[in-house]
């Protein structure tokens, strides 16, 4: 099957690959030239494990190609996918759908026979009908049919997410779209993994429901914690024995600086906006961003407090500042939030992450750069852990505390223990949810 993928984003080309890979031809689109010269050298632009493997794979099959012509891209394709940002639009909340839609139009005068334009984009409910009259409008004689078929991938796991899927859902609205998206997901249907089939609406609501409701057990065991510290309770054996309820389960109970990414903050606010379009307040998910905005305030707070309620001329060595391990994306970041939070007050901070620079660059000006742990801690005043890199749950406790002018550690990802770094020499270590110390005179 020829299939068209508008938009070589992260969900865009992690999708293009991956269909490529089920053996589907594949033309991964996008305007910036740039980006697909540097594809077509074999280069990708995003850090995804495996990825680039995997696109050396299919290219070199010749099922996997790169272009910057849509019109070329979509005559024949039997599937056009979109696959553009919808990024939160400035002032109300809501999905911007100027890329969806102008995308929309460009596959109308495109078509050349009869395909399923399918969108990938997180978009909000009755977003698919106004694509379908969009190219109706573009086009009136254009043969197609629409589809939803929203993407549930996470970052630093997205193959494996989309190889091994919890479930794929499809919106349609008629058997005809409905066989041809069964053909593309071929595979899947194989090997029996779950695949929805529903109405256009449905399809759009379930994306939105399951990321509010994750972004709401973060936010909800963030709270927890912040109680666990003013009662003496230690959150990580409060969220086992939660966690271990099947009714429950153990995912996105750990306690942190809050969600960030893509993804929750985004989607979140648009759940709450279609919420208020429609009359019914999304009471729950509003309080879910309201909440998630103190919990990274707090953080700054706890390291502040940790170091005697005095940053200025201060040097804070922060590890990891994208929203999470195993990508370089640092949208939504609570780094973005806490480090220029510390700058503010006074302090000077040196930064390590294995991938975020490339892009931590420009969105925290002010910072210095080092490579490793041990060389950001080279007489640091505090040494804050913010991303659960693997390479920094294996440091050398009594190495760092040795190098630091005052060994004071902020563990706001719970990697160590107060015991931990009590024994490694450290006069001072908070985290969250659980019983930190302060040495007198420290």
């Amino acid at each position: 099957m020829k299939i068209a993928m508008i938009g070589t984003g992260y969900v865009g080309l992690v999708s293009g690959v991956c269909f490529s890979d089920f053996g589907h031809d594949v033309i991964c689109v996008d305007k910036n030239p740039d980006k697909i010269a540097m594809l077509e050298r074999g280069e990708v632009p995003i850090y995804e494990p495996g990825l680039d493997a995997l696109i050396q794979k299919n290219v070199e099959s010749g099922r996997l190609s790169f272009s910057t012509d849509l019109p070329a891209a979509v005559d024949g394709a039997e599937a056009v996918f979109i696959a553009v940002g919808t990024p939160t639009r400035r002032g109300d909340g809501h999905a911007d759908l100027t890329y969806v839609m102008a995308a929309a139009e460009e596959i109308a005068r495109a078509l050349t026979g009869y395909a399923v334009v399918v969108t990938k984009s997180t978009v909000p409910v009755g977003t698919n009908r106004q694509v379908k009259q969009t190219i109706a409008k573009a086009n009136p004689k254009a043969e197609f049919d629409v589809a939803s078929n929203p993407e549930f991938l996470r970052e630093g796991a997205a193959i494996e997410d989309f190889m091994k899927p919890d479930r794929v859902v499809v919106g349609v609205q008629n058997d005809r779209a409905a066989e041809l998206m069964e053909e593309i997901y071929r595979p899947l249907y194989l090997r029996e993994f779950p695949i929805i089939t529903t109405d256009l609406e449905s399809a759009e609501m379930i994306k939105y429901a399951a990321n509010a409701f994750l972004a709401t057990k973060i936010t909800f065991i963030n709270e927890i914690a912040a109680l666990c510290e003013r009662v003496g309770a230690d959150i990580k054996q409060v969220s086992k024995g939660m966690g271990l309820d099947g009714r429950i389960g153990n995912k996105f109970l750990h306690a942190g600086p809050g969600y960030g990414g893509s993804c929750f903050p985004k989607d979140t606010k648009a759940l709450a906006r279609i919420g208020q379009d429609h009359a019914i307040p999304m009471q729950i998910t509003e309080t879910v961003i309201k909440v998630n905005d103190e919990t990274r305030r707090r953080m700054t707070e706890k390291i502040t407090d940790m170091m005697g309620g005095h940053l200025a001329g201060k040097t804070v060595a922060v590890l990891g500042v994208t929203f999470k391990p195993n990508t370089d994306d640092m949208r939504e970041a609570p780094s973005l939030t806490i480090i220029p939070a510390l700058i503010g007050a006074g302090a000077r901070v040196r930064v390590v992450d294995p991938q975020g620079r490339r892009e931590g660059e420009d969105l925290l000006p002010g910072v210095h750069w080092v490579e490793d742990a041990y060389k950001a801690a080279q007489n640091a005043d505090a040494l804050v852990i913010l991303t659960e890199w693997n390479e920094f749950r294996a440091l050398n406790l009594k190495r760092l505390a040795k190098k630091m002018a005052t060994p004071a550690l902020a563990d706001l990802r719970n990697i160590y223990s107060a015991r931990d770094a009590k024994r490694a020499g450290f006069v001072a270590y908070v985290s969250v949810g659980r019983t930190d110390y302060r040495a007198e005179g420290a």
